[in-house]
């Protein structure tokens, strides 16, 4: 298939980029290199510098290549600032997203998978979280995710578009083979601020709460790792095409690990000291967020397979260890 991975340079794109090629696709990544890295592109994929906010050069490049698919990534994803900046959150997410819809439409493409978050969901009402949870997301990053997949629905019903919305629970680790080299560029979630703090990028790093009910005090996440991440998306476009049916569902791991888990692993398979500063609660932060990834399993016979907590550390440790020289 000719497939367009908008927002491939980026620490997810680019493992999704590598899945689709190492699958045989020839891919095309659309990316305005705002967060993407430029070491993150592979040769054997065709490079568009542009921007989803430009409609005539996305419609353009979407008219010009004749995609099959679309896979989208390009979004801003911390939680804590979109709720200091909606307005960076609305115009990135929200309209650029409606932006790539519309081209999409205008260009003949019928297929779209799409990353989403757990970040729909908000407060755990029981664990773990299937797709019939609640979504009442308590940040506007979320909320943003959770409008994207309402619009998607409808022009499902009114476009006929087929999309796969993957509901990302902690993306963590790097390219079990070795082959993705860029640093995420501002990472704000658990384990690349470990392996800056590890490699000397930070003095120290914080650890937001130490008192919550859970067996050390502190908050339990579900990590999945990226290169099962890219896999699922392979996935996920292979079972809308195949079955004419868009598809929402989880992808996480299943397994809850806590803050000093993460830390203590980190620190046994690094040798590093890693600096770690205890300091209050963050606003809104859950005890504990797992997920059930039965309904992934069921559909695309998905699994997660490298997530264990050793390899993701160890393969985010080989990228940061290199660049730190």
């Amino acid at each position: 298939m000719n497939i367009l991975i908008i927002g491939g340079a980026g620490y997810i794109g680019s493992h999704v980029t590598r899945e689709f090629l190492d699958n045989g696709h020839n891919c095309t990544v659309y990316d305005n290199l705002s967060s993407g890295l430029r070491e993150n592109l592979f040769k054997d994929a065709k490079f568009i510098y542009g921007d989803i906010h430009d409609y005539p050069s996305l419609l353009e490049a979407m008219k010009t290549f004749s995609f099959d698919a679309v896979i989208h990534l390009a979004a801003f994803k911390a939680a804590g600032e979109s709720m200091l900046n909606p307005e960076k959150y609305s115009h990135n997410n929200i309209a650029g997203t409606l932006n790539i819809l519309n081209a999409s439409c205008a260009a003949g493409i019928k297929n779209i998978v799409f990353s989403s978050s757990a970040a729909v969901y908000g407060e755990p009402k029981y664990l773990p979280i299937d797709e019939k949870h609640p979504v009442n997301p308590e940040n506007y990053y979320g909320f943003t995710k959770l409008e994207i997949e309402r619009f998607l629905d409808w022009y499902d019903k009114l476009k006929n578009i087929r999309y796969a919305s993957l509901r990302y629970f902690n993306a963590a680790g790097y390219d079990v083979k070795g082959r993705i080299k860029g640093l995420e560029q501002n990472p704000a979630n658990l384990l690349p601020v470990i392996m800056e703090t590890a490699s000397g990028l930070r003095n120290e790093m914080q650890v937001f709460g130490d008192d919550y009910n859970t067996k050390d005090g502190t908050c339990i996440r579900d990590y999945v790792h990226v290169s099962d991440l890219a896999k699922g998306h392979a996935m996920a476009l292979d079972y809308i095409i195949k079955n004419n049916k868009s598809l929402i569902v989880n992808m996480g791991s299943e397994q809850g690990f806590s803050v000093k888990d993460v830390l203590e692993t980190a620190r046994k398979l690094t040798g590093q000291k890693i600096p770690a500063k205890i300091t209050g609660r963050r606003s809104g932060d859950p005890e504990k967020l797992t997920a059930s990834c039965s309904l992934a399993f069921e559909t695309l016979g998905w699994k997660a397979s490298h997530s264990d907590l050793e390899t993701l550390v160890k393969t985010s440790w080989d990228v940061y260890r290199k660049d730190r020289g």
